[in-house]
């Protein structure tokens, strides 16, 4: 069983649903409807959809900076999981490869109803950067949705979590989570 003050978490592709909503996008800004979920095989999108590379890269940066319509949600169940541990912990926290913090930390102050001392983003910059922002936070599991990253962790002495996506089906050691019950039963509340 995981201490609650001794697991962090990737946000997108891990508490946010940021495929539906590149999606979503998609569909809305630039009249491409054929793109479903499951077509996300690989962390790349640029290899896995038939999309003008360009227009993926327009869909991301509205995705990073928060300027897009259709609404952002989190996946089934983890803001249940995430208010029980903020409530047990004190706190949780949430580490991204996203460079900039301030439109996903807004974002979670909408969606969750805990205290903004209660939601500790800190966004890293690389997958790469994670590790030692965890290590100095004394976390020993990471519940992430990228494979690689998960073997970063590991060599670091990091337990990772893979959160179950089309796009890390590959062969690999590591724990796995398929939704938010899975996670929420691995933490000793």
């Amino acid at each position: 069983m995981i201490k609650p003050e001794s697991i962090a978490f990737d946000i997108d592709g891990v508490y946010a649903d940021i495929i539906t909503l590149f999606i979503d996008i998609a569909k809305s800004d630039y009249n491409i409807s054929d793109v479903r979920y499951e077509d996300i095989t690989t962390y790349s999108i640029k290899d896995c959809l038939d999309i003008d590379p360009s227009i993926i890269d327009e869909i991301i940066i509205k995705i990073q900076e928060g300027c897009f319509t259709p609404p952002l949600k989190p996946m089934d169940g983890a803001s249940d999981v995430i208010i029980k541990l903020a409530n047990t912990s004190g706190n949780v926290l949430f580490v991204t490869a996203r460079e900039l913090k301030l439109p996903i930390y807004n974002w979670l102050l909408d969606v969750l109803p805990l205290k903004p001392a209660k939601i500790d983003v800190v966004a890293a910059g690389t997958p790469e950067g994670k590790t030692g922002i965890l290590l100095d936070r004394n976390i020993t599991h990471f519940v992430e949705d990228r494979i690689e990253t998960c073997y970063i962790l590991k060599n670091a002495g990091i337990i990772p979590i893979i959160f179950k996506q089309p796009w890390n089906r590959e062969k690999h050691p590591f724990i796995e989570a398929s939704d938010w019950k899975e996670i929420e039963s691995m933490i000793a509340f």
